[in-house]
């Protein structure tokens, strides 16, 4: 079971309906967040966020356990009964009987100290199966390619990345609110923060997140045009665009960006509304930006990126290399000299121009370093 287990989690290819797989690779995907939210459920102290662990309903939590409980056990007895991947769906039923077995979602949360170190299996849960619904949904309703499935080619390469970049934010906010408080602490001017904090809620939102693109642009632009593309190739050699595309990011440009952008947000003194405001946005845009849809928003591409947008950023097509940077306001690039310009409305062909970057996860984790071109 575990060869085989192994065999399809190093696969490329996509997976094709009427074989079982899909249908079990949804069993175990769901019974391992719910192995893994039952063991939120026994070490809260230790494997939830704190800020955010304040902001959820913990009976509406158990509620969507349940459900996912009952999804994936379903699944799995038919793919079992009906012999397909039965290996698959015997896995994903086993680890739903042991998270029952665990107390599933009935296990008491009692009180527990603050200030322990932790690890945000919360928020992997959380951004996992809340994308995973959201966007399909949307990809689905709105599709550019109608004939890409869900699990496309190399949709296993970004599952690494999503899991390996979402379990490890906690530790790389933790890491980036050192660096920056230490290197940027003499900058902070009281008075510029408190003009800041006075400005309408719309208005302080715009800026952060116009402050934010500008570091961003900036940042990206040099991915791009220095020595630096050895890291941000990792992202580029997606060849397939959906919700999942943008995690593929290599941990050091995560850690290097987020520095950069938050230390204006730092130094200027943002207000905390404005800033969770901000965080919604991204996360959202960061997304919906890679997404296999088909929106472009009419003349207000030219004002706010699209998935149209930065679809180009990611094709190898000649007039697309190297443009379209911005990652929220797209009057940026077009203010400076970088907007993709063609006459067809959507790129053919998306990845590294010349297909140089490893398709395997450790293997891409690795490429920075030891590619010589």
């Amino acid at each position: 079971m575990l060869e085989k287990l192994n065999k399809l989690t190093e696969g490329h290819g996509e997976l094709r309906p009427g074989h079982g797989l899909i249908t079990g690779i949804i069993a175990l995907s769901l019974a391992i967040l719910c192995f893994l939210g039952v063991l939120a459920f026994h070490f809260p102290e230790y494997l939830t966020t704190p800020q955010l662990r304040k902001s959820y309903d913990v009976d509406v939590l158990r509620k969507v356990m349940f459900g996912a409980l009952v999804v994936a056990g379903a699944l799995s007895l038919v793919n079992i009964l009906f012999n397909r991947a039965r290996w698959l769906s015997a896995f994903a039923f086993a680890l739903v009987a042991l998270t029952a077995f665990l107390g599933g979602h009935k296990v008491p949360v009692n009180d527990f100290p603050d200030g322990t170190p932790y690890i945000g299996l919360d928020w992997f849960i959380l951004d996992l199966l809340g994308s995973a619904l959201i966007f399909i949904f949307i990809e689905k309703l709105f599709p550019h390619k109608k004939d890409q499935p869900v699990f496309r080619p190399e949709w296993q390469t970004d599952f690494y990345h999503f899991i390996v970049n979402h379990l490890l934010v906690g530790f790389v906010l933790l890491a980036v609110n050192l660096m920056v408080h230490k290197g940027f602490g003499w900058a902070v001017k009281n008075d510029v923060q408190a003009w800041i904090q006075g400005l309408p809620f719309v208005a302080e939102l715009l800026l952060i997140i116009l402050v934010a693109d500008l570091v961003q642009y900036w940042t990206h632009r040099a991915y791009h045009e220095t020595w630096l593309w050895r890291f941000h190739a990792v992202h580029h050699s997606t060849k397939h665009m959906d919700w999942m595309a943008g995690s593929r990011q290599h941990v050091v440009e995560i850690v290097a960006t987020r520095t950069l952008v938050l230390a204006p947000i730092f130094v200027l003194g943002f207000s905390k509304e404005v800033i969770d405001a901000y965080i919604v946005v991204v996360g959202f845009q960061a997304v919906f930006n890679h997404c296999n849809v088909n929106v472009r928003l009419g003349p207000l591409r030219y004002l706010i990126v699209t998935p149209n947008f930065h679809h180009w950023h990611h094709s190898q097509d000649q007039e697309a290399l190297d443009t379209n940077y911005a990652a929220h306001f797209s009057f940026l690039d077009y203010l400076f000299g970088t907007a993709a310009n063609s006459a067809r409305i959507w790129p053919e062909k998306y990845g590294v121009l010349g297909d140089y970057v490893p398709s395997r996860f450790i293997a891409q984790l690795k490429f920075p370093f030891t590619w010589r071109g």
